[in-house]
């Protein structure tokens, strides 16, 4: 059977701006060779619901739940740091975990807690710290670095931030050889009187989004290393709100302990109809 069990009940859930479709998906209703197909129709934004990407919630052998992450594009992807806020107060008002939690993503067990309308993950480990090496892209030098935070990020500090061409330069550095064959998240980050701001262009999305969690803390840990920052660190995303990054340690694979927090919020719920697929 590949059918698609219809109608499906979903949440739309925010975080920071970054916004997701979410689906208790413990009993199944979307086959597995059709999820990505699902997640790219039902991710169109005016034709469909919208979204920056699509969760289905799933048992576990292993945590409280573990989760099937859908970029917009039907990529799957190992971790989303605003998402796995967002799910996880979706996973305590639904009593599938309680306030503290443990659920299974690809990049490994994210511990969280939810307060009120505040969640705080416990990130997996960082790695593959690069620093300081200079790229050029349309005709222009960038001193970029670069580590995974549960997906791979490059992360360049600029002194205008308003003035950078996120698209045109996100793409071109997200497809660029020295990331290739698999791509990367791609962060300006400008540092301002009292912190940072940061704008992100998300691989598998394909555009600027107003928000992402392990964009966020990949600039922070950046500029940690680079003597710009202690923790915690609090970064403006293109939305205008602030996410925290607490960290221990700041040398490169030294970073241990790194928590992300901020506000996850239900838009709304409802359920999606065989029109929300319609090509």
């Amino acid at each position: 059977m590949n059918s698609i069990t219809l109608p499906i009940p979903f949440w739309k859930m925010s975080g920071a701006g970054n916004d997701f479709i979410i689906i208790d998906h413990r009993k199944p209703l979307i086959p597995q060779e059709r999820m990505a197909e699902f997640a790219r129709l039902v991710c169109r934004r005016k034709f469909s619901v919208g979204a920056d990407g699509l969760f289905l919630i799933e048992p576990s052998t292993r945590a409280d739940f573990k989760w099937r992450f859908f970029n917009a594009d039907g990529s799957e992807a190992e971790m989303c740091g605003n998402g796995a806020r967002c799910v996880a107060r979706f996973a305590y008002m639904h009593g599938i975990a309680a306030a503290r939690m443990r659920f299974e993503t690809l990049a490994g067990i994210v511990e969280a807690t939810v307060a009120d309308t505040t969640a705080t993950i416990k990130m997996t480990s960082p790695h593959s710290f690069r620093f300081d090496r200079q790229i050029e892209v349309g005709g222009q030098l960038f001193m970029v670095h670069s580590v995974d935070t549960g997906v791979p990020h490059a992360v360049i500090f600029v002194d205008d931030i308003d003035e950078v061409d996120m698209v045109g330069l996100g793409r071109q550095l997200r497809h660029h050889p020295v990331f290739a064959p698999m791509g990367t998240n791609v962060n300006f980050v400008g540092r301002t009187g009292d912190g940072f701001r940061i704008r992100t262009y998300e691989r598998g999305v394909e555009d600027e989004t107003m928000a992402c969690g392990t964009g966020v803390v990949a600039g922070a840990l950046i500029a940690a290393v680079k003597g710009y920052a202690d923790s915690p660190v609090a970064m403006v995303t293109s939305g205008g709100i602030a996410l925290t990054v607490q960290f221990s340690g700041k040398k490169g694979t030294d970073v241990d302990q790194v928590l992300l927090k901020g506000p996850a919020h239900l838009i709304y719920r409802g359920e999606l109809t065989s029109e929300s697929l319609i090509a």
